[in-house]
This record gives C-alpha cells, sequence and structure tokens, in this order.
C-alpha cells in the first residue's frame, strides 16, 4: 500500500526552495543613523554583493523575495534584516525572526519598527523609498498554471505562548495591545485579469492555509498542507484568517503597483494564472507582532496527484 500511494503522486522541487545557496549583501547605512555596514541576505545563486545597490528579485526563474530590504527614506540608506542562512547538518535552513529594529538619529531620536521574518513569491521593488504603506513596494505572486494537491516542508518554530503584541509602526510611541502572533504558511492560487484601467482582478481558485500556534523546537520534516480548490468556506478547518485577500499588490501592465482585488471563489475546476506563496514568523500585518518568534524552514516542495 505504501509503495503505491509513492507511485500516486509526484513531488516537484522548487528553484531555491532547499535554501542551500544564498546571496550576501552589505549595505551601509547613512551616518545620521549610525553608519554601519549592515548584512542582507535573499535566496538565489551564490553572490556577493557590496555597496548600496538595489537587488533585481525575480531573475532566471528564481520566485523567492523576502523581508530584508534597502530602502532610502529622505536621502537616508537603512537596512532592515530579519533573515539569514543558519546551519542545518551538512547544509544550511532559513531563519526567520520577528525583530524590533531601531533607528537612532544622531543618538536622540529613536524610531522603533516590529518586523515579522517573511519569505514569499514575488518581488519586493528597491530601494524602498517610504515606510507608511509597505506593501507599495511589493509585486506579491508569480505566474503559474498548476494545480498541486499540497505544499510540502520542513520546519520548527518557537511561538510566544504570551498573549500581547507589539504595534510598532514608527510613527508613533510603540505599544503594547492584545493579541496571538502565529508563524504562517499559506499558498493562494489565483485567477487574475486586468482591466482597462489597470487594476488587477482575481478569484481564488486555490487554498492551502495553516497557522501554527505552538512552538515546535525539534524539525517537522516533511510537513503538508493540503490545497483546497473553489470555496472553502463550508469545507472543514475553513477559518475566518482563510477568506478573500485584498491587501496584496501586484505590478499592472503599466508598470504601476497596484492593488490585488479578489473577488470571490473560482470554480473547484479552474486553471490559475498566479500563485502567491507566504512563509512568516509572524501572522499580523507589517509592523504587529510578538519580538522573539522565530520560525525555520528546509525543503520546500509541491505535491502533484498523478
Amino acid at each position: 500500500m505504501a509503495a503505491s500511494a509513492a507511485f500516486a503522486e509526484r513531488i516537484e522541487k522548487i528553484p531555491f526552495g532547499d535554501m542551500e545557496t544564498w546571496v550576501v549583501r552589505y549595505i551601509t547605512e547613512s551616518k545620521i543613523i549610525g553608519g554601519k555596514t549592515q548584512t542582507l541576505y535573499a535566496l538565489g545563486q551564490t553572490d556577493t554583493i557590496r555597496g548600496n545597490v538595489p537587488f533585481t528579485y525575480g531573475r532566471n526563474g528564481n520566485p523567492w523575495s523576502m523581508s530584508d530590504a534597502y530602502a532610502v527614506v529622505s536621502g537616508i540608506h537603512k537596512a532592515a534584516g530579519t533573515i539569514s542562512p543558519e546551519k542545518r547538518g551538512d547544509g544550511t535552513c532559513c531563519r526567520m525572526d520577528v525583530k524590533m529594529l531601531e533607528v537612532s538619529v544622531f543618538g536622540f531620536i529613536d524610531i522603533h519598527v516590529l518586523v515579522n521574518g517573511t519569505i514569499f513569491w514575488g518581488r519586493t521593488i528597491e530601494p524602498v523609498k517610504t515606510a507608511k504603506d509597505p506593501y507599495c513596494n511589493i509585486d506579491f505572486g508569480v505566474p503559474f498554471t498548476k494545480r498541486p494537491s499540497a505544499i510540502q516542508l520542513d520546519y520548527k518554530c518557537i511561538v510566544s505562548p504570551e498573549r500581547w503584541i507589539w504595534k510598532a509602526t514608527g510613527l508613533s510611541a510603540s505599544k503594547k495591545i492584545d493579541g496571538h502572533d502565529e508563524c504562517e504558511v499559506y499558498l493562494l492560487l489565483q485567477k487574475r485579469w486586468e482591466d482597462g484601467e489597470g487594476k488587477i482582478h482575481a478569484k481564488r481558485v486555490g487554498t492551502a492555509y495553516e497557522r501554527i500556534a505552538v512552538s515546535h523546537p525539534e524539525w517537522e520534516n516533511g510537513h503538508r498542507i493540503p490545497v483546497k480548490y473553489g470555496d472553502i468556506t463550508k469545507t472543514a478547518g475553513y477559518k475566518d484568517y482563510m477568506r478573500l485577500n485584498n491587501m496584496m499588490r501586484a505590478m499592472n501592465s503599466h508598470g504601476k503597483i497596484t492593488p490585488i482585488e479578489e473577488e470571490g471563489w473560482a470554480d473547484a475546476n479552474e486553471k490559475p494564472t498566479h500563485a502567491i506563496l507566504m512563509i512568516t514568523s509572524g501572522c499580523y500585518p507589517a509592523f504587529y507582532g510578538h519580538e522573539g518568534n522565530v520560525m525555520w524552514v528546509d525543503n520546500f516542495c509541491l505535491v502533484y496527484d498523478k
């Protein structure tokens, strides 16, 4: 029976999903905020980039972007890093931290921003020019027309049991509010189209979604999350956070980042045009979360029925 099950499916590796090769970037911040050289990382062909150079995501079939970003806001150069490779056995995995990033101007004006460690399919458009709307710098998703039955990955995590999170936007003083931050993994399959005004519309074709609410200090190898097709609102295990999502953006045919308007659920037999994969150490929107939560991931694959 085990042999029959093995022949009934196909496991497809994703480019750079083994987390083994990385681009290392060295960004020197402006003297007004200390002038330190910070290290940023990106999944991709092994390379080292020195200097304040925007990184171009989405090249050579690489679907991955991440929360590490180089920003130039009001002429000030800043690097934000929450992703790092970490040794695992004879290879490496990806570590994603929830961090409170501090910016000190001339040593006496302190700004705090809470950032979740996140890797995802899409492109971050660098340099980031504003922190007021973090999603305006991101082209979420990649072209994708397949219909996987599940996503598969190795993971472990540290999730605080405390029932509060930070709200730290940098625009006002940081404060604690009620909430419980959790790690999150999801794949959204969409059928997209663009209207004559350049607006991007979508219907949700498939959904794989899981939040991890407690710590898993040991590796969970080969963990699978099934992809459910069509309207999942009446299926077992449906949670409100799996609902249609209108927070994300994408680049339209005119080169402008615009909201993706998910307008409904597609037929269960529909073929997608795009996929958004997200793996993150925190489930809240930008600038909200629990400092100290960590997620490690490795060996990301897609599973298909034969």
